[in-house]
């Protein structure tokens, strides 16, 4: 592929982020200029798995849209894939920055479990999931920031990204009870006397409250471990931008609690913005 082609691919998979995903489109912004373009290939990629359950009703379509991507990367792709902008500019990053298949397939294995309402069962099951997406995607950038320095914030990027997908979860449990799925671990509704339809049903605020208060202490937990795991490399620390928007939610979901069923927590565009701006300045997330 020529260098022009994948430029113009680059492009597009920003412009898509700008639209689908303003906080890692700014995280891109904030990165070196010669890493943008496969950064913004790798959100966008992230971006194309995560709304799957936006445009389908039933799971069986939406597992076709993961095979698809699932054959790209195993090589057995059916016809081309100079059509798709992000799949061409996805395989140009695996080459250029050797980033692992194996990665990139487990995050497509993960996101299977957004295609159904079956409940997250335990607290390792939603690590399981938050580490391989959201963590997975912190080091997978680590790795185009820096190959060298990657390796030594594996760490901090697993701790991170649970952090940041419980953050994520949390911001969006309106949209997912209203379909009906349950990204809190049944493990720590039963410890606060739910189940899953009765979180569901909403009724019972104050154990709703103690759930979601337990869930939001598991992201802190995971984001006090992120931090204890040492400083970050300023050569990777833009592949952590994301995740400092965590913090402000899971305290915001601590105080709020049931609050959440009826309307998102998340705060205005341009505070995140500024937010993102000023850690990558000071470099603490």
């Amino acid at each position: 592929m020529s260098e022009a082609k994948t430029a113009t691919n680059q492009e597009i998979c920003l412009a898509m982020l700008r639209d689908s995903d303003r906080d890692r489109y700014l995280a891109c912004l904030l990165s070196p200029e010669e890493k943008r373009g496969a950064l913004a290939t790798l959100y966008a990629f992230n971006a194309e798995l995560a709304r799957v359950r936006d445009l389908v009703h039933e799971p069986l379509p939406g597992e076709v849209r993961l095979q698809y991507w699932r054959d790209l990367l195993e090589g057995s792709a059916h016809g081309s894939t100079a059509a798709n902008p992000v799949a061409s500019a996805l395989l140009m990053a695996i080459e250029t920055h050797r980033l692992p298949r194996k990665t990139l397939i487990d995050m497509i294995e993960a996101r299977t479990f957004d295609l159904y309402d079956d409940p997250m069962e335990t607290r390792l099951s939603l690590e399981g999931y938050a580490g391989e997406t959201a963590s997975a995607l912190i080091q997978l950038a680590s790795l185009v920031l820096s190959p060298e320095e990657a390796a030594r914030s594996a760490n901090a990027a697993g701790h991170a990204g649970v952090a940041q997908a419980v953050a994520g979860l949390l911001l969006l449990m309106p949209l997912h009870r209203r379909r009906g799925q349950v990204y809190i671990p049944l493990q720590i509704l039963t410890a606060t006397g739910l189940d899953r339809d009765a979180f569901l049903a909403g009724e019972d605020r104050p154990r709703i409250a103690a759930a979601i208060e337990a869930f939001a202490g598991l992201g802190r937990e995971h984001l006090a471990k992120a931090r204890a795991a040492g400083p970050i490399a300023p050569a990777v620390f833009s592949a952590f931008l994301p995740a400092t928007l965590a913090e402000p939610v899971l305290v915001k979901a601590q105080k709020h609690g049931a609050v959440l069923f009826d309307r998102p927590l998340q705060p205005p565009q341009w505070r995140r913005q500024l937010s993102m701006a000023l850690s990558s300045v000071r470099r603490k997330i």
